[in-house]
C-alpha cells in the first residue's frame, strides 16, 4: 500500500490531529501555564533549576532539543519556550539547541503538512499568500531564507513552517533556508531569556526601570530593532510588488 493513497493520508493525518489535541489537552489540563511563567514561581525554583542543569548539562541539553522538535510538531508558538531555553542554558548553547532543534522540528512539520494535508494548507493560504509564492519560485532558498530573518513578516512560527507546502519547496533548500534564516531572531531571544536570568539573580523584586537600564536586556533589544530594520530593508526591495 503507498503513503500517497488517500485513505492512508486520511489515517495517519487524522492520527497526527489526535496526538495534538491530546497533547494541547494533557497540558492544560496538568499545568498551570500563568504560575509556570509567573516572575515569583520562577524566582523561587531558578536555583534548583540551573543547580540541575549544571549537573546534568549534556543529557538536560539533549532533552530540551527533543522537547523543542515535539512543540514545532505540536504547533507550539516558540516564543516562550526560546525564553526559558535563553534562561536555563544562556546565549550560546540556548541559540544551538534552538537552531537546530527548531529546524529539524519545523522540517519534520513541513513534511507532515506536506504529506497529509496539501490541499487544506493550499485552501487556507493560496490566497492570502500568493504575492509571495512568486518571489520564492524565482530563489526558493534565498527568499525564504529572507521571509525566515524577517520573521515570516509577522507570520506565526507554526504558519511559516508549513507555507513552503504551496510552492513545493525541496527538503534540502527548505532545510538550509530555515537553519541559516532563524540565527539572528533566535539568538536576540534566547540573549533576552538568558538576561533575564541574570536580572532575577540581581534584584529581589521584578520592575521595570532596573530591567531596561540592564545590558542583559537593552542589547537584545536593541538587536530586536535592528533586526526589524534589516527585514523592513529586505521586505521593501525584495519582496516589494
Amino acid at each position: 500500500m503507498k503513503i500517497e493513497s488517500t485513505n492512508l493520508k486520511v489515517i495517519f493525518g487524522g492520527l497526527y490531529l489526535i496526538v495534538l489535541f491530546a497533547a494541547i489537552y494533557f497540558l492544560f489540563s496538568n499545568f498551570d501555564l500563568k504560575d509556570l511563567t509567573s516572575y515569583d514561581f520562577i524566582k523561587e525554583n531558578r536555583e534548583t533549576i540551573l543547580k540541575y542543569k549544571d549537573n546534568n548539562i549534556f543529557f538536560l541539553s539533549i532533552i530540551f532539543f527533543i522537547i523543542t522538535i515535539f512543540l514545532n510538531l505540536l504547533l507550539t508558538p516558540m516564543l516562550l519556550p526560546t525564553l526559558i531555553i535563553g534562561f536555563i542554558f544562556g546565549k550560546w548553547l540556548g541559540t544551538f539547541i534552538l537552531v537546530f532543534g527548531n529546524t529539524l522540528g519545523a522540517f519534520l512539520l513541513y513534511r507532515l503538512a506536506k504529506t497529509f494535508f496539501s490541499d487544506l494548507i493550499e485552501t487556507k493560504f493560496k490566497t492570502k499568500f500568493s504575492k509571495f509564492i512568486s518571489f520564492f519560485n524565482k530563489n526558493e532558498t534565498l527568499y525564504f531564507m529572507g521571509f525566515r530573518f524577517m520573521g515570516g513578516g509577522g507570520t506565526p512560527f507554526p504558519i511559516q513552517n508549513i507555507l513552503p507546502v504551496l510552492f513545493n519547496m525541496s527538503s534540502k533548500n527548505y532545510i538550509i533556508a530555515t537553519l541559516l534564516g532563524i540565527i539572528p531572531t533566535t539568538f536576540v531571544t534566547v540573549a533576552l531569556g538568558s538576561g533575564i536570568e541574570k536580572i532575577i539573580d540581581q534584584n529581589s523584586e521584578l520592575s521595570f526601570l532596573p530591567v531596561i537600564k540592564s545590558p542583559e536586556i537593552y542589547f537584545p533589544i536593541i538587536g530586536f530593532f535592528l533586526i526589524l530594520c534589516v527585514a523592513f530593508f529586505i521586505k521593501k526591495f525584495f519582496f516589494k510588488g
